[in-house]
């Protein structure tokens, strides 16, 4: 039987190693004040295409076998979570106290060709504050360093969070007397795949210089981890309130990400974002040893997330691919510690023995440690063996009738102490699988 492609499915370990980056995302979402929302899978086509860009990626639902009422026609799978975001907002805005902060974690649905890094399914990661009328631009700052602390967290090679401003670049285009200036940024933004010679050439095509591209390489060139990125800009020569206003809001979020440690946080100002909602901050990211998978955490300020005719919701949202992420380093070994929630497995000393090591195992959960009782009374050996198969670090022995005293052996070491089931605690790294690294961080 052949896999369908673009659905990737992992094995337990791998599983349990996607499990922990995801509790680890919920925790600094959630310590950060983010409510979680869920919203549904699918939403209607004209919600899905009404920016008319995607329409070829959308999975249309179709029911097998079609009834007379045409209730659920027109209906897709979403694509990404800003989509149904954007239309639950509108349509809870009167239960919601705004500014409102939602992260989501769920699975999106795209119809492009597979390749690396791109899938048919996936899981994304997003969060977004959302304003009522207006939304302050310190908000740009928070989401930024709250992506960034969640990104230093995660037991992968080093990211760099790239933090540009469509303020900055309108401004400066518009400072050279450019006529479009989201034309030329749209051209600026392929400058990760095409050399700059060939972005030169597209410039032209828009009726810009020679000097006013040489301008526009020059900005995109500028890319520094501080604030001296301020001063390059004024040094090119050129001035207009709008890049006054943008180099001061980019100065800001890239000041304030020099305080995360673990990930790099730059300004660069080749970043662009091609979709032309974005009003302010712009992100991307890039992952050590893997730059061709491009950017896999990207967003920015949108100032008309949603309308609804009458009250405009603007917002500032980042979203992180993380089957993207990590299914490149599946692929290069990054597993977890074992396959298995189980700390402990607790050994059977004869099959009429059950009912005690079934006791044992509870009194561990009661207490939060997750134990599994050994499915068959062999020798001991044996259940170490299936033990170490499995990955579980303990194995738990109950005293033999007419006997005293519980025994816990730590099989890695071959160290065994007496333990009391009411008492004892595994190591805190050994009480969850923990993320098993294979591929050292490159600097």
């Amino acid at each position: 039987m052949s896999k369908l492609s673009g659905f990737p499915e992992y094995l337990p370990a791998q599983r349990n190693a996607e499990l922990a980056v995801l509790d680890h995302l919920r925790r600094v979402f959630e310590l950060h004040g983010f409510a979680n929302i869920e919203t549904r899978a699918v939403e209607t086509m004209d919600q899905l295409t009404r920016k008319g860009e995607i329409d070829k990626e959308v999975y249309v639902l179709r029911r097998l076998h079609a009834a007379d009422d045409e209730g659920d026609a027109g209906m897709g799978l979403h694509f990404d979570l800003t989509v149904p975001f954007a239309r639950y907002v509108l349509e809870n805005a009167g239960h919601l106290t705004f500014p409102f902060r939602r992260y989501q974690i769920q699975k999106v649905w795209r119809g492009e060709r597979p390749q690396q890094g791109r899938f048919r399914e996936f899981t994304q990661a997003d969060i977004d504050i959302v304003g009522e009328g207006t939304l302050p631009f310190h908000f740009d700052v928070e989401v930024a360093r709250v992506m960034a602390e969640a990104l230093s967290g995660l037991p992968v090679p080093e990211l760099t969070l790239q933090v540009s401003n469509r303020k900055v670049l309108e401004g400066f285009y518009r400072g050279l007397g450019i006529a479009d200036p989201t034309a030329v940024m749209q051209v600026v933004d392929k400058l990760d795949k095409l050399p700059a010679d060939k972005v030169a050439g597209l410039l032209r095509e828009q009726g810009l210089s020679d000097d006013q591209a040489a301008q526009c390489l020059a900005l995109a060139d500028i890319r520094t981890t501080d604030t001296s990125f301020v001063e390059q800009v004024r040094a090119l020569g050129v001035e207009h309130p709008m890049l006054d206003e943008g180099l001061e809001e980019l100065a800001a979020v890239v000041g304030a990400g020099e305080q995360v440690q673990g990930v790099v946080v730059t300004a660069d100002l080749r970043i662009a974002r091609g979709l032309d909602y974005y009003t302010g901050t712009v992100f991307e990211t890039r992952m050590a040893g893997y730059e061709s998978l491009g950017s896999i955490c990207s967003g920015g300020r949108y100032d008309q997330l949603a309308s609804d005719g009458k009250r405009t919701f603007p917002g500032v949202g980042i979203s992180l691919g993380v089957s993207r992420l990590l299914a490149p380093l599946f692929a290069d070994g990054m597993t977890a510690s074992r396959s298995v929630p189980s700390a402990v497995l607790v050994a059977l000393v004869t099959e009429d023995s059950r009912p005690v090591s079934d006791a044992v195992a509870q009194q561990l959960r009661a207490r939060g440690i997750p134990a599994e009782v050994a499915a068959t009374a062999q020798k001991f050996g044996k259940q170490i063996r299936y033990a170490e198969r499995r990955g579980i670090p303990f194995v738990w022995f109950p005293p033999a009738e007419g006997e005293d005293g519980h025994e816990v052996k730590d099989i890695r070491t071959g160290d065994q102490q007496a333990a009391d089931p009411a008492a004892w605690e595994p190591p805190a790294s050994d009480l969850r699988p923990q993320v098993v690294v294979t591929k050292e961080k490159q600097q």
